[in-house]
This record gives C-alpha cells, sequence and structure tokens, in this order.
C-alpha cells in the first residue's frame, strides 16, 4: 500500500492566501488544472477552497468574484490525513465525509492535498500489478518478465 509520502513528496504545493480574491483562487485552480486550493494564513492551514465553495457561496449568492476574498468563502471544516497514513485509509475517511480533497499533515504542519481522484489512480495501479502478477503465475511466466 502507498504512503501519502510517496503520493505528495514530488509535487508542489500550490496554496493560496486567505486575502486572495475568488477571481485569484480560481484562476489559479483553472490554470493548473485543480479543483482544490488550501488557504493559508502565513504558515497555517485555515481552511480548503473548492469548486463547490464557488458555486455555492460565490456564483449562486450573486457576490462578485473580484471583489470577495477568498477567506469569506472557503470551507473551515478541514478533514486531513497523516503523510504516513496508506491511501486506503484516506479513501475510506474521504468516502465517509463524502468530500474529495483530503489535506495532508506532518507533524500538524500542512504536507500538500490529495484528490480522491489521485487516490482512485493509485489502486487503479495496484490492481493492475496484482493482474499482471497473476496472469504471469497462471501462464507460468518468470515474474522478472513481467515487472
Amino acid at each position: 500500500m502507498k504512503s501519502m509520502r510517496a503520493l505528495i513528496e514530488k509535487r508542489e504545493n500550490v496554496v493560496v492566501e486567505e486575502t486572495a480574491t475568488v477571481l485569484d483562487a480560481t484562476q489559479l485552480m483553472a490554470a493548473r488544472g485543480i479543483g482544490a486550493v488550501p488557504v493559508l494564513k502565513g504558515d497555517r492551514v485555515v481552511g480548503i477552497f473548492t469548486e463547490r465553495d464557488v458555486m455555492a457561496r460565490v456564483v449562486a449568492a450573486g457576490r462578485s468574484p473580484g471583489e470577495t476574498v477568498v477567506a469569506e468563502v472557503m470551507s473551515t471544516n478541514l478533514l486531513t490525513g497523516d503523510i504516513e497514513d496508506d491511501h486506503r485509509a484516506c479513501v475510506r475517511r474521504m468516502q465517509q465525509a463524502r468530500v474529495r480533497h483530503l489535506l495532508i499533515l506532518e507533524k500538524g504542519s500542512f504536507a500538500g492535498i490529495v484528490s480522491l481522484r489521485d487516490l482512485q489512480a493509485v489502486e487503479l495501479d495496484e490492481q493492475a500489478e496484482t493482474l499482471n502478477l497473476l496472469n504471469a503465475y497462471v501462464h507460468d511466466i518468470p515474474i522478472d518478465r513481467v515487472r
């Protein structure tokens, strides 16, 4: 099983400050092709700003993206995981909470963020490897030729 450390260690963290406008945050999200960004106050995570926040708290509320700051519309009920958690534990936590993004902490400090899609890709990779090994076993193919 893959730990969150292995999944996020080579990624660049994309974050916004709580004082950023919704327009700036959504432009960053669109440019990076991501659906959520952690919101920082200094070096501390104070929220998460998601596509759902944009729809429900900005667009549907008739607020101006250029005049609304992220701190006013971000989600503050944060779901977190630990950097040593395995991907399956994180998937279960996210499914129970019905969220698509999980903030990953290391010793209480922000380390990264993962999406449900990221974790599903890990699961699919593991299943593909299992299928390859089973196929090799059934067809008597040496394991060193499978990998």
